[in-house]
Formats: C-alpha cells, sequence, structure tokens
C-alpha cells in the first residue's frame, strides 16, 4: 500500500510514550525496534531529541533498515502524537498521481477527477506525514514540496485557491541525495531544508551484534503464529546468520527466520533450516547497492574486498592474489577488449609500460595463443606497427 494513515502504536500506547518521553532512557530501544549495539544507540537517542521538536526529520538507510519505525516513533513521541500519522510511498506512484495524493485535485482538473478530493498533506493537519523514498519525487513535485516546507502553503491540482497547512514532515531515502544533487535529479534547496536533523540507519552487515537479537525475537513471533516450537538456534546456525552480509538487511533476516520456522521441524533451528545462500551451497550474490548508477566507486570496491574476503574464508592466505590479482585481470581483460587487443593501445590506457602490460599478459595467462610481439623479437606491436616504449618499470 502506497498510503498509509495508521499508527504504529495504540493510543494507550501513544499516550504513555509522549507523556515519558522526557524521562526515558535516550539509548534504550524504542516500540517495534530490535537492537542493542552502539550504533542503534545512537539512531535511538537522536530519535528522542528530535521527536518534541517541530524539525523536518531525513532518515538514511537502505531498503529494509527499519526507516519507517523511526519515521512512526517520532511521531508518537512528538507532542503531535494525538494527531494523524499519514504515509507516503513517493517511489510507488507516478508524478501526476503522487501529486493528486499529496495535495488534493478540484472536480474535473484531469480526466478522471470527477469530485474533489482531500490531499495527504490536509489530512495531515496537526500531525505528521511521512514521504518515504523523496528521491523518487519529480522535479517539478520537489518545487511543490519546497513551498510547503518553506511557507505551509500549496493549492490542489487544478485549484487557484492557497491552502495552509501545520505538519511535521520526516522523510526517507535509500540514496545519497547529495549523489542525487549532483546528478541533477534532487534539488539542493530542497535537500537542505529537509535535512535538519538527519538519522543514518546503519544496514545490518554493520551491526552484526544485533543479529542474535533479531533472530531470537523473529523466532519466538513466527513460532507462536505458525504453532511451533522451535524457539532455539544452532551455534552453527547462528554463525552462518550472523556472517552472512545482508544485502536486504533486517528484512531479508526476518523473512529467512519465518521460512526456517514454516518448513524446519523440532525446537531448535539448524542449518539445514537456512537458504542455500547462507549454507554455502550457492555462490553468494554481490551486495547490490541502491542506486548502482550513481554509487560511488569506494563504496563498490569496499562491497569486492569484503565479498573476496569472506568467499576466500577465515583461513585463507593468499587474499592478495584473491582479490587484487583477480580485479588486475579482469582490469586487463577489458581494457584490452576495448582496445582491440592491440596491446599499445592498452597499456596507454592503463597507464603503464607495454612491457609491463606484455609481462601481465603471461603471468594472468591472458591470450596465449596470440602473438603479443611482433614475429621478428624486436618488441614491435604486432598489430599496430608502433614501437615497443623502452621498459621503465620493474
Amino acid at each position: 500500500m502506497p498510503i498509509e494513515t495508521r499508527s504504529s502504536y495504540g493510543p494507550h500506547v501513544k499516550a504513555s510514550l509522549a507523556g515519558s518521553a522526557s524521562n526515558a532512557d535516550p539509548d534504550a530501544a524504542l516500540p517495534g525496534v530490535i537492537g542493542d549495539s552502539l550504533v542503534m544507540r545512537e539512531v535511538y537517542r537522536t530519535t528522542r531529541q528530535v521527536a518534541p521538536s517541530r524539525a523536518c526529520v531525513l532518515i538514511v538507510g537502505e531498503t529494509g533498515t527499519g526507516k519507517e519505525l523511526i519515521a512512526r516513533a517520532i511521531h508518537d513521541l512528538s507532542p503531535r502524537s494525538t494527531g494523524p500519522y499519514i504515509r507516503v510511498n513517493c517511489g510507488a506512484l507516478t508524478e501526476s498521481l503522487l501529486e493528486s495524493e499529496l495535495f488534493g485535485h478540484v472536480k474535473g482538473s484531469f480526466t478522471g477527477a470527477v469530485d474533489n478530493r482531500t490531499g495527504r498533506f490536509e489530512a495531515a493537519h496537526a500531525g505528521s506525514i511521512f514521504l518515504d523514498e523523496i528521491n523518487s519525487t519529480s522535479p517539478k513535485l520537489q518545487v511543490k514540496l519546497l513551498r510547503v516546507l518553506q511557507e505551509g502553503e500549496f493549492e490542489r491540482v487544478g485549484d487557484n485557491n492557497t491552502k495552509k497547512v501545520d505538519t511535521r514532515i520526516v522523510a526517507a531515502t535509500n540514496r545519497d541525495l547529495l549523489d542525487e544533487i549532483d546528478t541533477g535529479r534532487f534539488r539542493e534547496d530542497l535537500y537542505y531544508r529537509l535535512n535538519v536533523v538527519p538519522i543514518l540507519l546503519p544496514a545490518l552487515r554493520d551491526r552484526r551484534d544485533d543479529v542474535e537479537l533479531l533472530v531470537l525475537s523473529f523466532l519466538k513471533r513466527y513460532a507462536e503464529q505458525n504453532r511451533r516450537e522451535m524457539r532455539k538456534v544452532h551455534p552453527e546456525a547462528m554463525r552462518k546468520l550472523r556472517e552472512h552480509d545482508w544485502p536486504g538487511n533486517v528484512r531479508e533476516l526476518q523473512n529467512y527466520v519465518e521460512r526456517a520456522v514454516i518448513l524446519g521441524s523440532g525446537q531448535e533451528m539448524l542449518v539445514e533450516h537456512l537458504p542455500p545462500q547462507l549454507r554455502g551451497e550457492t555462490s553468494p550474490r554481490p551486495i547490490r547497492h541502491r542506486g548502482a548508477a550513481s554509487a560511488d566507486f569506494g563504496s563498490l570496491t569496499s562491497e569486492l574486498v569484503r565479498q573476496g574476503i569472506r568467499t576466500a574464508g577465515p583461513n585463507a592466505t593468499d587474499l592478495h592474489d584473491r582479490v587484487v590479482g583477480q580485479v588486475e585481470r579482469e582490469l586487463i581483460q577489458q581494457v584490452l577488449q576495448s582496445c582491440d587487443r592491440v596491446q599499445i593501445k592498452a597499456a596507454a590506457r592503463l597507464g603503464i609500460n607495454r612491457n609491463t602490460l606484455h609481462k601481465k599478459l603471461s603471468e594472468y595467462r591472458i591470450d596465449e595463443n596470440l602473438p603479443a610481439s611482433a614475429p621478428n623479437g624486436d618488441g614491435d606491436d604486432a598489430r599496430s606497427g608502433e614501437p615497443s616504449p623502452p621498459d621503465d618499470e620493474s
């Protein structure tokens, strides 16, 4: 569902949360959020500090890290907790539909507009609105959002009458908005209006100490729901759960635990109850960064190295050859292919001496059956006819 108006807590819980927010341990876990790691305690502390204010909050984190739970906690810990809480998934609707959902429309403003309709900002008056996947909004819509943030006013689609609204905006994104700004997909002024107080949600692989707490909590929940006796986890199964990189984060872990409860038997979760990729029976898929086209090279390199180390195993003593050697071999092959297999051109692209390239081709057994130098042995490239530069590299 792209639009959610339901609060995550009942009225008595919300009242308790709002009344005790100032007295609560700032590092204590939020309702519905599981984790006791240092990075999560920082999230709890920031959430409790910002909740009583009127400031905009930008929640940043990968898909499946629990951004909506934090947004709801901000609302329920705020003075607006008795008001409406409206959730809109900006990535689930087209531009025209999203504009109508957010700001409403008047009868006849477009085909299918058979009546006036109240928008979600109006519905969130005196409460909070959570704009999930804010990075998915179009430049045109971003202009209207900026106006609401700055002036607290807007017009319905097809209407000239300005409406005023008092609502607290909490936004979330699974992408780096600064990268989106650099590519021209997100307005810089809107970013700074939203990013008054950022809350960074860590990926599950960055808080592995919380994996056991999460597993046991999900195990209890799904065992009760499905009337199963599974309540414990075998140490080897827990080790594999801890070591997995979790590209889908907490949501992926939750699904795997539910799967184990449904398909497993007995009182203990065993390795055999885990999916093949966790048992090591299939090659692990690399972590897929959201917005891979704009993902920075450093992050991709970090994930590649992490995958190489994990695949090699804890006892490997040849990590340099496994990781660096494999990357260098692939780089040389791709550049050689892009240069029509002319070695002197490939060497220039790589920024190395051609004789060094020749050594690498021999070392990695690339194109063993193709002539790498001229038959007369004078060092000329067999395809380009150009002389080789002197070997100035060892």
